[in-house]
């Protein structure tokens, strides 16, 4: 009986702790949703792209959130987290803003049958915040690299590293996620607006020929 009691309890306890009704074990979640407006200097294209899986570091995709106190060191915020993985946040946000901008005939994610001409394929290489002096508030740091692939030819037509940095008003958490919402509307603007130009140029590289 004393057995059955005792396994009885650690069953409730792991229960609770499942349940988030340990107030230790609970966590802010945060998610970044940024609305990017199209941008006038945008092209206008005819052709269609779809969206790789976005790639990462296995440290750097997490729904933890990444800090780096020192150049070598990482860690994580504690008591706080991401409701979505950082691929999954850009691969929506570049999305999104593709599809609302008006400027292209269609984009999907890769294997949804949609017949594209282009293909992005992205790696996020930083998505963190970083501790440039011990006493002062962390920069947001986004590092995105980028590739726009002519599907039919399976030539890069394009390739850029793009890396976005936001300073953070203070070391809270709110100011940190603040600076990542900012740093992640801006790094997405300039991919959308890099692949339209870039795909276009392409084109008129192909009709001079």
């Amino acid at each position: 009986m004393r057995t059955a009691l005792l396994l009885f309890g650690c069953l409730l306890l792991a229960a609770c702790s499942v349940l988030g009704n340990n107030t230790r074990d609970r966590a802010t979640v945060y998610d970044l949703d940024p609305r990017v407006q199209a941008d006038p200097s945008w092209p206008r294209v005819d052709w269609q792209l779809s969206l790789a899986k976005v790639n990462a570091t296995r440290v750097g995709d997490s729904l933890r959130i990444a800090v780096r106190p020192s150049a070598n060191e990482l860690q994580i915020y504690k008591g706080a987290s991401w409701a979505r993985i950082p691929t999954d946040m850009l691969e929506g946000a570049i999305l999104r803003t593709l599809e609302d901008s008006g400027r292209i005939a269609a984009v999907a994610r890769q294997g949804s049958g949609m017949s594209a001409q282009y293909r992005l394929m992205l790696e996020v290489r930083r998505f963190e915040s970083d501790y440039d002096a011990p006493a002062a508030p962390p920069t947001v740091v986004i590092e995105v690299n980028a590739k726009l692939l002519h599907i039919a030819s399976q030539r890069v037509v394009a390739s850029r590293t793009f890396l976005q940095q936001a300073p953070t008003a203070s070391t809270s958490i709110e100011d940190v996620v603040q600076a990542f919402d900012q740093a992640l509307h801006a790094v997405t603007g300039e991919i959308v607006g890099w692949v339209l130009t870039s795909g276009r140029t392409a084109d008129a590289s192909r009709e001079d020929v």
